[in-house]
């Protein structure tokens, strides 16, 4: 739902034909309550945001929960609100924001559709003819850069942190806070990590490498940080 929203939002915002491409998509199934908690405690709130940028005049377009500081705008949309933020040169930032599910606000959507379709008022839902929208090509989602969290459950032993460290270091990913919690029970502890910004290819190749780690007890938490 949210990637559908973003293509055509990306096409009303750069004037461009909606874009074919694919594109990443990740959704909440990874995140559990320790992810909050350490989200909370490091000064951050999880939100699932569909984000579309020009970069380098290439379209790029991505939905995925991410990581928002806890005393900006966007932290503050809960229940059934959306909000859509716009970030322009000059114009600078400004947001919408609104009802975006129940009774009352689906309802007036589908009423208003359904009364412009009976008016014939759709020979422009995007504002002007397609014909005069124009094709921008793909940017490589590779070559982002962003910082990022990373949850890892491994065993409690010795040499388990310079383990995982040291895998950082080799993937090009500098570490700027972590937080380690042993679980004395079960043998195990928990560590969360926020790093520093880093490309996106050396993310994936990180997780990669933490997945084959014999201290790793399963696949790591990943989740972007957005400054917005």
């Amino acid at each position: 739902d949210a990637a559908s929203k973003i293509r055509i939002l990306s096409a009303i915002a750069f004037n461009r034909t909606i874009s074919k491409n694919k594109i990443l998509i990740e959704g909440i199934q990874n995140i559990n309550l320790t992810d909050i908690l350490h989200s909370k405690n490091l000064g951050y709130k999880i939100k699932l945001l569909a984000i579309s940028e020009i970069k380098n005049k290439k379209l790029m377009e991505r939905v995925h929960p991410c990581l928002v500081l806890n005393n900006s705008y966007i932290a503050k949309i809960n229940g059934v609100l959306n909000a859509i933020i716009i970030d322009g040169s000059p114009i600078g930032t400004s947001m919408l924001q609104g009802e975006g599910a129940g009774p009352g606000a689906t309802s007036s959507a589908l009423t208003s559709d359904l009364c412009s379709i009976l008016k014939g008022n759709v020979q422009y839902p995007f504002g002007i003819s397609s014909f005069l929208r124009k094709k921008i090509g793909k940017f490589n989602i590779l070559l982002h850069v962003c910082s990022s969290y990373l949850r890892i459950e491994v065993k409690d032993k010795p040499g388990v942190l310079s383990s995982i460290t040291q895998t950082f270091a080799k993937n090009k990913i500098s570490i700027k806070n972590l937080i380690q919690t042993p679980n004395k029970k079960n043998g195990d502890a928990s560590i969360a990590i926020i790093t520093h910004k880093s490309l996106e290819k050396n993310f994936r190749n990180l997780l990669q490498n933490l997945s084959k780690n014999k201290f790793v007890l399963k696949k790591p938490t990943f989740i972007r940080i957005e400054q917005v």
